[in-house]
């Protein structure tokens, strides 16, 4: 009789990860190691949107790292997503020789990026809810509509900062300032990856690092930043998702930070990101980083040295498709360019990551179960709060809330056109990118059209929708476009003039198209010189203002716009961002007092795109012209605050308390104020707290948000706020980058905005200066009473 073969280790769950590790890898080959490190878009391994067997022997015999976007650059609903995925998963188990999944990944910046997908606002729109909380219910929701169809990594959050409006990406980031990204950064991670290792997804922290000011405000332009200012404020985010949130993938920037390009530094992949900030996961590359090391930088002569330069670097694995990290490594291994060793510690890295994950367990889905956790009540509810908590409410000379007027016109490109409502990383805009540059191996029949598009999307209602909804049968609601969002025809400016004359009040909705492809204004690759509404949408706003009726605008964007005019002439002005697929509701409830508008700005609005960088945390020698202060031609302040945000009812800031008033590093500091609604309506307030240091070693921010919280209170209710500000959350970095805490004066600030100060105090710093700190402290936690 046969012995029956031993069970190999690897696949025993009850042994250590390092154990399994390296049981299984010393059983690989060559070529099976060099499978993990790469990855194969589903549409290489697809035929008429089913798995093709002859593909996968072809391609997956020795395994595979990653598989790239099954619902996400497909035309698969959910059910077909998750049985596209175990006919991957089956295979791998079965028909390859050791038996190893795949982590299958997907995007998720606004929600699960495929159709059926939950739409959510774009981060721009959910830092301004300044409420880190809701983003972690969110990405909660997203972790369960990806376990749902077997995706195992998320490729979020962007943990760039926001600071130049002219690169389109700054839809994605959650705002300029580096603690209100770090909290919603670590918010999003912990929603994403859950408590368990075995039932989360890993949440990938990008884009590393300092992505986010190119020069000319141009995507993937080279980025010149001296060390303190990187540290200082474009690492913070990445220190709390490490150290914090534990996040588990990191992926690398495209462009070259002071002359080096970061895919292929090992000083910044490794030493920076694995030695000084103590990431210890998987770190896979961003689509195509590698290859364009070669076509791109041209630092590299051949995909042989590109790969060998990544993987030395310190990128693992290679997205979305075997390009440089098979034969072209292979190669550089036998000419010496890289070792045995390199590909060992990426290859042990994946692994790691499978194994945590249990996917040697568990690599399959219930597809039974898909469908109940798409588009459910819960969701679309979620998807509306998370609306509503977005609007910002810029300006309001009394017009808001609407008192039921007899005739509404909507005007505006943005008005009814329910694609406009979502951000950059949507199936929408993603599929519209499909389209006009398909995937190697993507057959026509395969590329999305309108109507699989509408049959499995989520329904989206216009804003004109929604207003006639909730205007009801006693109101008029008439509409124009006027325009488009981009062009020069003004054809549609006389019928919109006619409408708006007739009308009590007009809602004008103007704006932004975000997306990938040529006609969109805003999203990767849409990077903008000016800062004004895009196409002849500002003319149009004249237009209908000339008729001298009430106008309101209503901005659907992605990126702060200079509207400087419309800040002069308009009644109100509402800033929506890219509200995702509530939006429509959520503005319409907001602008007939349904809902009190409570977010805050994420970000300073410039005047004119030649104030950029504009940024409120500048430094003493900023933000002015020494020694007129302003522009000859302009106003040096921006248009509209950071944390600037208006109610319908108004709030009264009393009895500050600091405690004690003199404190040392490592001590804490609590600042307690009441905040009154002293209004007729109930609302949410967002309290701010500033720092300044008053006299310093190296120059420090003229103001510095160090703690907020967002509540909510009832006409006539008082709360009472405590911040328990630790003392090393006011460290910095010195010359010698060394983390410190000085002795001396600190005034503390607390208001509605950056602007609206409404009390102030000073703390004393005391005891041996300055004071080495180990660690960063990111969190001013906040007790309300």
């Amino acid at each position: 009789m046969k012995k029956a073969q031993a069970r190999p280790l690897y696949l025993d769950s009850a042994r250590a990860v390092p154990e399994r590790i390296q049981d299984l890898m010393a059983r690989m080959n060559l070529e099976e190691k060099l499978a993990q490190l790469t990855s194969y878009w589903f549409n290489d391994l697809q035929i008429n949107r089913e798995p093709s067997p002859e593909k996968m022997r072809s391609l997956l015999g020795s395994g595979i790292g990653q598989i790239s976007r099954i619902g996400g650059s497909s035309t698969l609903p959910p059910r077909g997503v998750a049985h596209a995925g175990n006919v991957i998963q089956h295979f791998l188990m079965e028909q390859t020789r050791l038996g190893i999944p795949a982590i299958l990944h997907e995007e998720c910046c606004l929600g699960y990026l495929g159709l059926g997908g939950t739409i959510f606002p774009q981060m721009i729109g959910l830092a301004s809810s300044w409420n880190p909380d809701l983003v972690r219910r969110i990405t909660t929701e997203i972790r369960r509509q990806m376990l749902a169809i077997g995706a195992r990594q998320g490729l979020g959050p962007v943990l760039d900062i926001g600071c130049d409006p002219r690169w389109g990406r700054v839809e994605e980031t959650f705002g300029e300032d580096p603690l209100l990204v770090t909290r919603f950064g670590v918010a999003y991670i912990r929603g994403l990856q859950g408590e368990e290792k075995q039932s989360g997804i890993l949440a990938t922290a990008k884009h590393f690092a300092a992505h986010s000011i190119p020069a000319g405000g141009l995507n993937c332009a080279p980025v010149q930043l001296g060390p303190r200012a990187l540290w200082e404020t474009f690492l913070m985010p990445y220190q709390g998702a490490i150290r914090e949130a534990g996040v588990r993938s990191a992926m690398n920037a495209y462009h070259e930070l002071d002359g080096e390009v970061v895919a292929a530094s090992r000083a910044i992949m490794t030493d920076l990101l694995r030695g000084s900030l103590g990431f210890d996961g998987l770190v896979v590359s961003d689509y195509n980083a590698i290859s364009m090391l070669q076509s791109f930088h041209h630092i590299a002569t051949d995909l042989r040295t590109a790969a060998a330069l990544a993987l030395r670097a310190g990128i693992d694995l290679e997205l979305p498709s075997r390009a440089c990290y098979g034969e072209p490594l292979r190669a550089a291994l036998e000419n010496g360019d890289v070792s045995g060793e390199d590909i060992d510690t990426a290859v042990g890295r994946i692994l790691q990551a499978k194994l945590e994950l249990g996917l040697f367990e568990n690599p399959y889905v219930d597809e039974g179960a898909v469908e109940e956790c798409f588009e459910t009540a819960p969701q679309r509810a979620l998807a509306g709060e998370a609306a509503r908590q977005s609007m910002v409410m810029l300006k309001n000379d009394g017009v808001l809330p609407l008192a039921k007027p007899r005739t509404i016109a909507v005007i505006g490109p943005n008005a009814n056109v329910s694609r406009n409502m979502i951000g950059d990383y949507s199936y929408l805009s993603m599929s519209e990118l499909l389209v006009l540059h398909p995937i190697p191996g993507l057959g026509n029949g395969e590329i999305p059209n309108e109507e699989q598009i509408h049959t499995h999307s989520v329904k989206i209602a216009t804003i004109l929708e929604a207003i006639q909804v909730i205007a009801g049968a006693g109101t008029q609601v008439t509409y124009a476009s006027g325009c488009g969002v981009t062009g020069s025809d003004q054809s549609g400016f006389e019928e919109a003039a006619r409408l708006a004359s007739q009308a009590d009040v007009t809602i004008l909705v103007l704006g932004d198209k975000s997306g990938l492809v040529p006609d969109c204004t805003c999203g990767e690759t849409r990077d903008r010189a000016e800062l004004g509404l895009p196409g002849v949408q500002e003319e149009l706003a004249k237009a209908v203002v000339a008729t001298g009726k009430p106008v309101v605008i209503v901005m659907v964007n992605g990126r702060p716009l200079s509207i400087t005019w419309l800040a002069d002439n308009a009644s109100a002005i509402l800033e929506a961002w890219l509200p995702g697929e509530e939006g429509g509701a959520a503005v319409a409830a907001v602008l007939f007092g349904a809902v009190n508008p409570g977010g805050k700005l994420p970000v300073s609005i410039a005047r004119s795109a030649g104030q950029i960088p504009l940024t409120y945390n500048h430094t003493p020698s900023g933000g002015h012209s020494n020694w007129y202060g302003d522009y000859m031609d302009l106003p040096a302040s921006p248009l509209y605050a950071f944390g600037h945000g208006l109610s319908y009812t108004t709030f009264e800031y009393s009895d500050l308390r600091i405690s004690p008033e003199k404190a040392v590093s490592g001590g804490r500091v609590d600042i307690s104020l009441s905040v009154n609604n002293t209004g007729k309506l109930a609302g949410d307030e967002v309290v701010q707290l500033y720092v300044c240091d008053e006299s310093s070693s190296v120059p420090r921010p003229v103001i510095e948000l160090k703690g907020f919280c967002r509540i909510t209170l009832r006409p006539g209710e008082s709360r009472k706020l405590t911040f328990h500000l630790p003392v090393n959350l006011l460290a910095f970095y010195d010359t010698e980058r060394k983390l410190i805490v000085e002795a001396g004066t600190v005034r503390i600030s607390l208001g509605s905005s950056s602007a609206d100060l409404r009390l102030s105090g000073s703390l004393e710093i005391v005891g041996h200066s300055p004071t080495k700190i180990a660690e960063r402290v990111l969190e001013c936690p906040v007790t309300v009473e």
